[in-house]
């Protein structure tokens, strides 16, 4: 089984991890890839009090940091959980939704997991929802973990 798991270093996307492992880790050996998502930011044109453009390169440089270690937190928490299958990751620059969905048009997975952060209709109008569109454009089935509380 080909599981992609997408995480942002959330309670939310352990959660998720944790209970794909939970769920499908004994189907074989799965093949799991691991993705953190980060996106840059753009200076805005006209800005009053206008930032360097290397105060703009250390952001990206953090953010891909960033994504980095929740990749690697989860693959060690995959491989301990795990009793075999294969574990690789990836760090992608862009929308998160949209590559989480580009990514796996590429890996091609079986099941695709991610965690929702639970903020209802208002928050997901708002802020939108990276679940809820991965759910919605998904080539392949999706399973989103939520807490109980939710």
């Amino acid at each position: 089984m080909k599981i992609l798991i997408a995480t942002d270093g959330s309670e939310y996307s352990r959660r998720a991890l944790d209970e794909c492992c939970r769920l499908f880790g004994s189907a074989g050996n799965p093949e799991i890839r691991i993705i953190a998502v980060y996106e840059n930011i753009y200076p805005m044109m006209g800005e009053p009090l206008a930032l360097s453009g290397e105060f703009y390169q250390k952001f990206e440089e953090e953010a891909r940091a960033q994504a980095e270690r929740f990749v690697a937190e989860a693959a060690q928490a995959a491989r301990e959980k795990l009793e075999g299958g294969e574990i690789t990751t990836a760090v992608l620059c862009g929308v998160p939704e949209r590559e989480i969905i580009e990514e796996a048009k590429r890996f091609q997975p079986d099941l695709i997991a991610v965690g929702s952060h639970g903020r209802g209709f208002w928050g997901r109008l708002t802020l939108g929802s990276v679940s809820d569109a991965v759910v919605h454009h998904a080539p392949c089935s999706v399973f989103v973990s939520r807490s109980k509380k939710d």
